[in-house]
């Protein structure tokens, strides 16, 4: 409960997928003042609508009581970014199955420094070894490999624009992320030199 009293005890309750049961975590939520469940991957957050709904619901003074770490994110960065949230909202974590990790207790608030140490480590070694193959594959001669699309590709990509198909699709169609498409279709970046053998 919140060390004041004052506030509620939310619950919140995730599996990945529709057939796996939400049993097990409802029997520790039992006796919370609301509950919010959801059964969505917990890849992508903007994915998770009750997730959202619990975050603008909590008050100050609430405490968001969850099973496990894992329920409430797949990641670490991602565990943290929404304790940061609720922490914002003034609202406390309470993880059953990992007491340590309590956002109200002084040893869960030195866990989590850890964390986001560790995580920012990870981030700033991932950086590190792109930065090391960006290196590696431009001594190779393989990094910059020119435009991805085609003229014929992009010509049709404009006739598509034109005919009103969501350019979400036609990217899709071709392969490519939309930044690229988008590239392609206004002659910037390493479609610039395309561009201009087209006139």
């Amino acid at each position: 409960m919140p060390s004041d009293g004052s506030g509620q005890v939310v619950g919140y309750a995730r599996v990945s997928a529709a057939d796996q049961n939400l049993d097990r975590q409802l029997e520790v939520l039992r006796g919370v003042n609301k509950i919010f469940t959801e059964k969505a991957s917990g890849k992508d957050v903007r994915g998770r609508p009750e997730l959202q709904a619990l975050i603008e619901y909590v008050r100050e003074g609430d405490m968001v009581r969850v099973k496990s770490p894992d329920r409430l994110a797949r990641s670490t960065q991602d565990l943290l970014g929404i304790i940061e949230q609720l922490k914002r909202k003034g609202a406390a974590v309470e993880f059953t199955d990992n007491p340590a990790l309590n956002t109200d207790t002084p040893q869960g608030g030195f866990m989590l420094t850890i964390l986001a140490a560790v995580a920012e480590l990870e981030r700033a070694q991932i950086r590190e070894r792109q930065a090391e193959g960006i290196a590696l594959a431009k001594a190779k001669g393989v990094y910059d490999r020119g435009p991805k699309l085609t003229p014929e590709q992009i010509a049709n990509a404009r006739e598509k624009v034109r005919l009103k198909v969501p350019k979400a699709v036609i990217a899709r169609e071709l392969g490519v992320a939309r930044s690229t498409l988008h590239s392609a279709l206004t002659g910037a970046g390493r479609y610039a030199k395309t561009e201009d053998e087209r006139g």
